[in-house]
């Protein structure tokens, strides 16, 4: 790259590339929370309901069959809050509300 010295430099400010460097896809975190979590419970998630990048790292909401009964649908499941780090690994979870997989959320929950 060719410069005069009359242009000014653009100052590079190595902590957002450092972070933008480290932060793991979103299919990265998916898998991440999923596994970091079944780790934590002893249990498999079923699946993940919602996934978004904050400026800490990432949120997922992930949703793990914590009772299975006959037939699978009175199956009790548990949706969990999980904060991940920029580079995927967890750093809290918390399980919110419990319901039947035959349930129909309603009005938004």
């Amino acid at each position: 790259m060719i410069t005069n010295d009359r242009e000014p430099k653009k100052a590079r400010d190595p902590s957002r590339e450092a972070s933008a460097e480290q932060r793991v896809s979103a299919t990265e975190a998916m898998r991440s929370a999923t596994r970091q979590l079944a780790e934590l419970l002893g249990r498999a998630p079923e699946s993940v309901s919602a996934l978004k990048p904050t400026d800490q790292g990432w949120e997922a909401e992930v949703e793990v069959v914590e009772l299975e009964r006959i037939p699978d649908t009175s199956s009790v499941l548990a949706s969990y809050q999980v904060v991940l780090d920029p580079a995927g690994r967890l750093m809290a979870y918390e399980r919110g509300r419990r319901y039947t997989r035959a349930q129909v959320d309603r009005q938004g929950r």
